[in-house]
C-alpha cells in the first residue's frame, strides 16, 4: 500500500507539471487507482460527498466575491485609485511605490483576485513609475507583492476554501487575517522608505505640478472603497450578516460602484457574469477532484501513513509545524495555490487537529505561506501576470529581482506569527465577545 499511495502522488505530479487541468487530472487520477486497488463499489459514497459540496452554503461566498472582483475591475475603481494616490503620496521620496502598496491592500479588501490586481496595476502604474525614473525592479517587485496581498487580505477566496477543507469558520478565518494582512502591508511600505532613503534615485519624488489633488477628488476616490471595505467586514465583525451574506452584500456593493461610475453596462455585465461562471466551475471542480482523490488516499491508508511520518520527526509539534510550513513553501514553486490547498491540506490539517494546533491559525499560517508562492521564483504565478503586461524592455530577470525583498519580508512575517499568535487570534476572539458567543 505505501508503494501505491507513492505511486498515486508520483502519478498526480506529473500530469500535473505537464499541464494537465487540476480538477480532471484529481479526478482521473483518483478514479483510476481507486478502481484497479480498491474496487469499483469503493466509489458509492462518491455522489453523496459531491452532492454535499453543492449544497455547501458557505461556498456560495466563492462566486459572490469572484463576481464582485470583476465587476470592480471594470468599473475603473483601480484607475482612480492608483491616480490618487500617486498624487496624493508623490511628493514623498517612493510615494508613488507606496501608493501602489496602498491601493493594491484596498484592492485586495474588494476584489481578491489576484490575477486581475497584478495586471491592472501592472498596465496603470507600472507605466508611471518607469516613466519617473523608477528601478524596475523596485517598481515591478511593488506591483507583483501588492497584487498577492489579495490572498490573505479578507475577503480572500484562499481563506473561503481553505476554511471549508479545514472546518474553520469563515468568519473568524477572515477577522484572524485582518492584523497579518495589515503587517504585510506595513512591513512592505517601511522596505520602501528605506529603500528610497538609500537609494534615492531609485524611488524619487514625483514633480510638484504633477500631484494637485482637489480634497473633494480624493473623498470621492477613497471613500466608496473604504464604505465597500467596512460594509464587508464590518457586517461580518458585528454579526450582522455571514460571511455569504457579507459577499452578497459586496456584490450588490460593487454593481452600485460600478453604475455611478458609469460602467454597469450590459456588455459589462454579461461579461463578468461569464467570468465568474467559468471561475467558479473551475474551482467547484477541483474540490470534486480533491473529493475523490481524498476518498482514494484515505482507503489507500495515505493518511496513516503520513501521520506515522510526521509522529517519526523530532521535535514533536515544532517539528510538524516546520516541517509542514517548508513543505507548503517548496511545492509553491511548482504548483498553484488551488493545488496545495485541495491535495496537500486535507492530508496535514487533520494530524495538525491531533497535535492539538489551533486550526484558525494555522491556517492563517498556510495562507501566509501561499501568498508567497505567487511571488517565489521561478514558477510563482503574479511573476507571470506581470510579465504579460510590462514593456518588452522589462526582463524577468528584474521581476525576480524586485521581488525578492518582498519574499524576504514574508518569510520573517510568517516567523513572527509563529512565535506571537495572539497576532492571528486576538480579534476573531474579540468578534466572539462582542457578538456573545
Amino acid at each position: 500500500m505505501t508503494i501505491i499511495v507513492i505511486l498515486l502522488f508520483v502519478a498526480l505530479f506529473l500530469l500535473l507539471l505537464l499541464g494537465y487541468p487540476v480538477g480532471f487530472t484529481l479526478g482521473s487520477v483518483s478514479l483510476l487507482f481507486g478502481v484497479l486497488f480498491l474496487g469499483l463499489d469503493f466509489f458509492s459514497l462518491l455522489p453523496l460527498r459531491i452532492w454535499g459540496i453543492m449544497n455547501n452554503f458557505t461556498l456560495l461566498a466563492v462566486p459572490l466575491f469572484i463576481f464582485m472582483g470583476i465587476i470592480l475591475d471594470r468599473s475603473g475603481l483601480a484607475e482612480e485609485l492608483l491616480e490618487t494616490m500617486s498624487k496624493l503620496l508623490g511628493r514623498l521620496g517612493g510615494g508613488l511605490a507606496i501608493g501602489v502598496v496602498i491601493v493594491g491592500a484596498m484592492l485586495a479588501a474588494t476584489t481578491g483576485v489576484v490575477g486581475a490586481t497584478v495586471c491592472t496595476m501592472g498596465i496603470i502604474a507600472l507605466p508611471t513609475m518607469l516613466k519617473h525614473k523608477y528601478s524596475p525592479s523596485l517598481a515591478t517587485g511593488t506591483i507583483a507583492a501588492s497584487g498577492t496581498l489579495g490572498q490573505i487580505i479578507p475577503p480572500s477566496i484562499i481563506l473561503i476554501l481553505l476554511g471549508d477543507v479545514m472546518g474553520v469558520p469563515i468568519g473568524r478565518l477572515f477577522m484572524g487575517a485582518v492584523i497579518p494582512g495589515t503587517l504585510l502591508v506595513l512591513l512592505f511600505i517601511l522596505m520602501i522608505v528605506l529603500y528610497s532613503i538609500i537609494k534615492p534615485e531609485a524611488a524619487p519624488s514625483i514633480h510638484k505640478c504633477e500631484r494637485h489633488l482637489p480634497l473633494k477628488t480624493i473623498l470621492l476616490t477613497l471613500f466608496p472603497a473604504l464604505l465597500l471595505i467596512v460594509a464587508v467586514l464590518g457586517s461580518i465583525f458585528f454579526g450582522i450578516a455571514s460571511p455569504t451574506e457579507s459577499a452578497a452584500v459586496g456584490a450588490m456593493g460593487s454593481l452600485i460602484l460600478a453604475m455611478l461610475h458609469n460602467k454597469l453596462t450590459m456588455s459589462n455585465l454579461k461579461d463578468a457574469m461569464q467570468k465568474t461562471i467559468k471561475l467558479t466551475s473551475m474551482v467547484f471542480m477541483i474540490l470534486i477532484g480533491a473529493t475523490a482523490f481524498g476518498l482514494v488516499f484515505r482507503g489507500l491508508g495515505g493518511d496513516q501513513l503520513v501521520l506515522e511520518a510526521m509522529n517519526s520527526l523530532p521535535g514533536g509539534v515544532w517539528g510538524f509545524l516546520i516541517v509542514s510550513m517548508l513543505l507548503i513553501f517548496f511545492l509553491g514553486f511548482f504548483l498553484d495555490f488551488l493545488q496545495i490547498c485541495f491535495i496537500v491540506i486535507p492530508i496535514l490539517a487533520p494530524i495538525a487537529n491531533q497535535y492539538g494546533i489551533d486550526l484558525l491559525w494555522f491556517a492563517v499560517l498556510i495562507a501566509i505561506n501561499l501568498q508567497t508562492s505567487f511571488l517565489t521564483p521561478p514558477f510563482g504565478f503574479s511573476l507571470f501576470y506581470l510579465k504579460a503586461v510590462t514593456p518588452d524592455n522589462i526582463r524577468l530577470q528584474d521581476i525576480y529581482q524586485g521581488v525578492i525583498p518582498f519574499v524576504l519580508i514574508q518569510i520573517m512575517t510568517l516567523i513572527v506569527l509563529i512565535f506571537f499568535p495572539k497576532l492571528i487570534t486576538w480579534l476573531p476572539d474579540l468578534m466572539d465577545h462582542y457578538q456573545g458567543l
